[in-house]
């Protein structure tokens, strides 16, 4: 039996209670494909910031990077464990994303079956696109570099040519891979950026073309941001793949998710050549943690991820139209504000009941 080694982040929150609905369903998805995933869980996030003074240590970053075959992650963050300088201090998304050099986030935003859109009028499917933010350079780059005092402060945003030529990459071959847009069935590579105002994105749009003429395949198109997050609203199902700038793809991709029932519903991944992890794109929402409310599909969604990042596609599949067809049969049912009846417990049964 194949083995997979895989590292736990439980988060904050109501991560672990998102994680411990992961688990039983990778559970079931696991004996239902024939492999083992052995657990370790790392202690990380704002409440190992607390406690430790550090929210990774530098000896589980190494072991994330180079002891396990993928990280499953919780949400992180508290909102009153804070830097001096105001910013919390208890994310690992700078840790991790520059650390494991997990250079593509990769996140998709699909319609869902039995899930409204508030775009309205639009079939299950209907909207289908996977956004591939860089997460490495960007305005992010300058996390805990900002320069300044209390009159002005300057962030600096990098974008160098090997890091857009990777990114740029990635999305091409993910485009190959897919079905195409919605809408037309095209695949098409769409490049986000502001490259009329910042010099930093011209070379994002440069780089892009010079790739695009390595995949004659595909489509390549280009939108300012503005304009893009208008079409994804007006047209979503144009889009097949996005590639975009650190920030950009922080705002975009959750605007994206709220075209599809919330972010709650999304789960993403963060990849490099040599190490990745798995996450929800939301938050740890610590107000309702415990309280049986938090919709744990994001992080399902996440582990399916992971699946098809070990080499299991079709276990991987299977987990997405389980998830597909609970909801369909009314088996996990949503309130307006993306909570869940029954709580991450419920949902992941139901899950992991049809998996197996």
């Amino acid at each position: 039996m194949q083995v997979h080694d895989i590292a736990v982040i439980r988060g904050d929150g109501i991560g672990p209670e998102l994680v411990d609905a992961a688990l039983a369903v990778l559970g079931a998805a696991s004996a239902k494909g024939g492999f083992e995933l052995r657990y370790t869980e790392v202690d990380a996030g704002a409440d190992t910031y607390r406690r430790t003074g550090t929210a990774c240590s530098p000896e589980d970053l190494e072991y994330l990077r180079t002891g396990v075959a993928a990280t499953l992650k919780g949400p992180v963050g508290l909102p009153d464990v804070r830097f001096p300088d105001g910013t919390e201090a208890g994310l690992l998304g700078g840790i991790l994303r520059i650390g494991l050099d997990a250079y593509a986030n990769v996140r998709p935003a699909l319609l869902l079956p039995g899930v409204g859109s508030a775009l309205g009028g639009i079939r299950p499917g209907g909207i289908d696109y996977v956004i591939v933010r860089e997460n490495t350079e960007g305005l992010y780059a300058s996390r805990g570099k900002g320069v300044g005092n209390r009159w002005a402060v300057s962030d600096t945003l990098m974008t160098t040519r090997e890091g857009t030529l990777r990114i740029c990459r990635r999305a091409f071959e993910l485009a190959a891979a897919r079905r195409g847009a919605p809408g037309d069935g095209r695949h098409r590579v769409t490049c986000v950026d502001k490259s009329n105002v910042l010099r930093s994105h011209a070379l994002f749009r440069e780089v892009f073309f010079e790739v695009a003429a390595e995949f004659p395949d595909i489509e390549a198109e280009t939108l300012y941001a503005d304009a893009a997050a208008q079409a994804l609203v007006l047209r979503p199902g144009d889009f097949d793949v996005l590639v975009m700038e650190n920030f950009l793809g922080d705002v975009l991709s959750d605007l994206g998710g709220a075209t599809v029932g919330g972010i709650s519903l999304c789960g993403s991944g963060n990849i490099g050549d040599s190490s990745a992890y798995f996450e929800p794109i939301h938050g740890s929402a610590p107000s309702i943690a415990g309280k049986g409310l938090a919709n744990p599909i994001g992080q399902i969604l996440a582990a399916a991820m992971m699946l098809d990042h070990l080499g299991h596609p079709d276990t991987a599949a299977l987990v997405r139209a389980a998830v597909a067809a609970a909801l369909e049969a009314g088996e996990i049912r949503l309130a307006q504000d993306g909570s869940a009846a029954g709580g991450p417990g419920a949902v992941a049964k139901a899950v992991a009941d049809r998996v197996a």
